[in-house]
């Protein structure tokens, strides 16, 4: 069958006619930084120090427990009174406990070198980066190189042209015909088995960072091919800032000897079990966290001329992620992103306070979603699969060619798609 020969079922019954419309908020910068009191934006390096002591102390305190685990679980009175199938079953069971909560606070320091990245941590550029570069070191983050970048990315988010990462693909890097050119059958270009689209999900969340860092992956797709973050000359960095990545790749080579020390001294299969498997959980929240902060159908995008930066600082959802242990272990990373993206500097502590004066004043604008964030994962992946080619505010389209949003008429491309 020609894909464009025929139409997916229910294309028929779609019209962009009734969808709710869009339009962007008018007001300045200034105006919603005055709604939230100055009080939360002072910095408290000792509250920050605290926050991360804490994490610290779990970690030490899940480690030694884990210590435990192996010597109880193979022991003849485990074996007696669990047999030895049972006893190996509660093993890796405990194994599974540890890595899950040790995996939760590694991402919570990983959090806090974030807030370092930002400057929110302290009110010293000094103190925040002494713990950012050994909290990001620590967890196989470059620090100066992915600050840089991130940086760009919150001071450029939701444009086409310029955001650093999770730009949507548009019609024409998937090679879809525009509407207009013919009946289209969007299940040929972009339909998958679920279990095809399992296994590219997993596949994003387990390497989606490291190949970010390394390659670019879901970067900006006008940049050089081999950007990456370990070359102090990628388009990525100024000339002033190539002493800075030379520091953040000199951090992870030491870590590369780190890793290598441990495992000569206690065995690599020790290693992975206490320190790689929570590590790689590290990568997965991260990437699911940020996955779900800036993927969504109803969160626009901007082409200029139509962005401006609190535009874009609206274009990012708050989510109820994992409850009591996302607020606790991760610090308020999900819950509270929107205000975090309007002003990075805003401790994480003052997140839930600075969110109630914003949702007052940006009223609509505001994205909240407690949708299971598994649920919402396996949606949006397949619900946010490209963009228009034309138009300047812009909105996913799924995997039939539909969105839930459309811009408001003043807004609207004049496109063959508003009715399809």
């Amino acid at each position: 069958m020609s894909p464009t020969s025929s139409s997916a079922k229910g294309q028929a019954s779609y019209s962009e006619d009734g969808l709710p419309e869009f339009s962007p908020m008018t007001w300045k910068l200034q105006e919603i930084r005055a709604a939230i009191p100055a009080r939360l934006f002072v910095r408290d390096t000792r509250r920050g120090l605290a926050w991360l002591v804490v994490d610290l102390i779990m970690v030490a305190c899940c480690w030694k427990a884990a210590l435990y685990i192996d010597p109880t679980f193979r022991s003849r009175a485990a074996a007696q009174y669990l047999s030895v199938p049972g006893a190996e079953v509660a093993r890796w069971a405990c194994w599974a406990v540890y890595w899950w909560f040790q995996g939760l606070i590694f991402t919570g320091i990983w959090v806090i070198g974030h807030e370092c990245g930002h400057g929110a941590f302290s009110a010293s550029q000094q103190v925040c980066n002494v713990v950012g570069f050994i909290t990001h070191t620590a967890l196989w983050t470059p620090y100066f190189s992915w600050k840089i970048s991130h940086h760009r990315h919150h001071s450029n988010h939701a444009s086409m042209e310029r955001d650093e990462v999770y730009v949507p693909k548009t019609r024409s890097d998937l090679g879809i015909p525009q509407e207009g050119e013919g009946h289209i059958d969007y299940e040929e270009y972009l339909g998958d088995t679920p279990i095809y689209t399992l296994f590219m999900l997993v596949r994003q969340q387990v390497l989606a960072f490291p190949a970010y860092l390394l390659y670019n992956v879901s970067g900006q797709k006008d940049y050089p091919r081999f950007t990456n973050h370990f070359d102090p000359n990628s388009i990525l960095f100024n000339k002033e800032q190539r002493n800075a990545v030379l520091i953040s790749n000199a951090g992870i080579i030491a870590m590369v000897a780190l890793v290598r020390e441990a495992s000569r001294i206690w065995g690599a299969a020790v290693v992975v079990k206490f320190y790689g498997i929570p590590w790689l959980c590290v990568t997965h929240w991260f990437i699911m966290i940020t996955y779900l902060h800036h993927t969504d159908p109803a969160l626009p995008h901007y082409r200029q001329p139509e962005w401006n930066f609190q535009r874009g600082a609206a274009a990012t959802v708050d989510r109820d992620f994992l409850g009591w242990m996302g607020r606790f272990f991760l610090h308020d990373v999900a819950h509270y992103h929107v205000v975090h993206h309007f002003f990075p500097k805003m401790p994480f502590y003052h997140g839930a306070e600075a969110t109630k004066y914003l949702r007052e004043f940006i009223g609509e604008h505001y994205h909240y979603s407690d949708k299971p964030v598994f649920k919402a994962l396996w949606d949006n992946y397949n619900d946010c699969q490209f963009v228009e080619d034309t138009g300047n505010v812009l909105f996913y389209r799924d995997r039939k060619g539909q969105s839930i949003m459309r811009p408001a008429a003043t807004y609207r491309a004049n496109v063959a798609s508003s009715a399809h």
